[in-house]
């Protein structure tokens, strides 16, 4: 829970750096802003999405296994071939 906080004020941190480079034409301030914003997006989402693997798993765990036992025969297949 901690780590999606710490997304959402760095997300905040993006945006203000990215408003600071509009209002004084650095574009370079822009750009880093809005890089720093859309990667904490990302980081954000890949947090939520974990936690709603790990909440489905722990609710379901054969419906759990079944899909990592699904995923490891795909890749098996995938790296296996020539």
């Amino acid at each position: 829970m901690l780590g999606k906080v710490e997304d959402k004020v760095r997300e905040g941190a993006g945006r203000a750096q990215e408003a600071y480079g509009r209002a004084t034409d650095s574009y370079t301030d822009e750009a880093q802003g809005s890089a720093r914003k859309y990667a904490s997006q990302a980081s954000y989402a890949v947090r939520d999405a974990a936690d709603t693997v790990r909440s489905q798993v722990s609710s379901n765990p054969m419906g759990g296994l079944a899909i990592a036992a699904a995923v490891g025969v795909v890749f098996g297949y995938l790296l296996g071939r020539k």
